[in-house]
């Protein structure tokens, strides 16, 4: 099992990353999802717009975009886009530290691939609230 950060020509400043893989590994463990492999690409809002028209045929800006590569649904091989833009933006917007916001994002991806989804109003509820869980679980 590996989790692994990587930036696209953005620069991302993501510290104790020890420690944010052991959390990511007790979400799954938590959640009961299996997790071989998990990649973060922390990239700009221009190479997300493109992501997101190629693969999903979206034209609008987004702050992630997630993606399981596995064939069996038990066991996560994810990659999870993160627009360093829209982290920013958002963090300014609402109101929190770039550092919340960015864990935020990234908790929220790796919930997507736990099963949980934001399209309606009630999954959107579940999502943050899951969201907040993990955000007061992670600073303790």
């Amino acid at each position: 099992m590996a989790i692994q950060f990587t930036a696209h020509e953005v620069k991302v400043s993501l510290k104790e990353r020890r420690k944010l893989k052991t959390f990511l590994t007790n979400l799954f463990e938590r959640e009961g999802q299996g997790l071989e492999s998990l990649h973060y690409i922390f990239c700009s809002d221009a190479y997300l717009l493109e992501i997101n028209k190629q693969f999903l045929q979206h034209d609008t800006y987004t702050d992630i975009v997630t993606f399981e590569m596995g064939e069996d649904p038990a066991i996560t091989e994810g990659e999870i886009y993160i627009s360093i833009d829209r982290v920013l933006e958002n963090a300014e917007k609402f109101k929190v530290s770039v550092n919340q916001e960015l864990h935020r994002v990234i908790f929220h991806g790796a919930l997507h691939l736990c099963g949980y989804k934001d399209k309606s109003k009630t999954e959107n509820e579940l999502m943050r609230k899951k969201e907040d869980e993990c955000l007061k679980r992670y600073f303790v």
